[in-house]
């Protein structure tokens, strides 16, 4: 794009959905590659910290971005992060109040999540979705399932596949498909909320103020979540250092009670972390 661009002399840009700290980690990265001779490819299972400008603490290597000890990907990397010049923009959240006027073109099935929302008394929800990309093998499910039926708290569960079978927590909980996740994090109900921590996802939840249980499967969501959790205390932590190799058959299942764990940790109305993520909530961005 940048040869066709430059053909026709016109300006071009990359728009970077994620957030502040992955552009400073890959800055970071790509001079230590450069200036240094480092091999990253090392650092996917490695015990080094990194000291990456932009973050708060020292990143564990193991959890910098998949893309750079990826051998397959690294090719790109270089390439992509010298095309960077960062201008900072955003960031960009439909806005909303109580998640009631973003539902002005619903379907007869996100009608029927927020009307089950309505009923269900504030801050007593804890809503669960990875994204689109998100699955789980049938073993790690039952173990979702397991501690939210043992931790007791009402629930929204996004699952790729939902279940046609009604179960144990059907008194206290939905299982959805696909989720309209913004007007889902606007709404009262919600008062927790674990995710993947793909960057929309964290800015979803801290502009409506929901607590986040990190879950990271791919790509840079290790450092979101590590930056979330580490760095500014707004999240809790399922399984940090948790990634899933999507093409082969290594997943690690994380026990029921850990998940559990971090369910009522995360719903926990007097929390520091829920008081923090409000008080973030509340901030607004000068608009220029």
């Amino acid at each position: 794009m940048k040869e066709v661009a430059d053909g026709l002399g016109v300006p071009w840009y990359v728009f970077s959905a994620s957030g502040a700290a992955f552009l400073c980690s890959m800055f970071y990265l790509q001079a230590l590659h450069d200036d240094q001779g480092v091999n990253l490819t090392e650092f996917k299972n490695s015990d080094a910290l990194l000291e990456i400008p932009g973050l708060a603490n020292p990143l564990p290597a193991k959890l910098a971005p998949s893309m750079s000890s990826n051998p397959m990907r690294f090719t790109l990397f270089p390439m992509v992060v010298r095309t960077l010049l960062c201008i900072p923009v955003g960031p960009m959240v439909k806005h909303g109040g109580d998640g009631r006027d973003l539902r002005s073109d619903e379907s007869d099935s996100n009608r029927d999540i927020m009307e089950w929302l309505d009923d269900q008394p504030p801050l007593s929800v804890m809503f669960l979705c990875f994204g689109s990309w998100g699955s789980f093998s049938g073993a790690q499910v039952k173990e979702i399932a397991r501690a939210l039926e043992h931790c007791g708290h009402r629930f929204l569960w996004s699952l790729r596949k939902p279940s046609s079978q009604k179960d144990r927590t059907v008194e206290i909980g939905k299982v959805i498909g696909w989720a309209p996740q913004v007007e889902i994090l606007a709404h009262p109900a919600v008062g927790g909320f674990a995710s993947h921590c793909g960057w929309n996802s964290i800015l979803e939840s801290v502009r409506f103020g929901v607590p986040v249980a990190t879950w990271p499967l791919y790509a840079e969501q290790q450092l979101n979540a590590f930056q979330m959790v580490i760095d500014l205390g707004l999240a809790v932590e399922i399984k940090i250092d948790y990634w899933r190799d999507f093409l082969g058959d290594n997943e690690i299942i994380v026990s029921g009670d850990d998940i559990e764990k971090a369910i009522k940790h995360v719903m926990e109305e007097d929390s520091e972390v829920r008081k923090k993520v409000k008080e973030m909530s509340r901030i607004r961005p000068k608009v220029r």
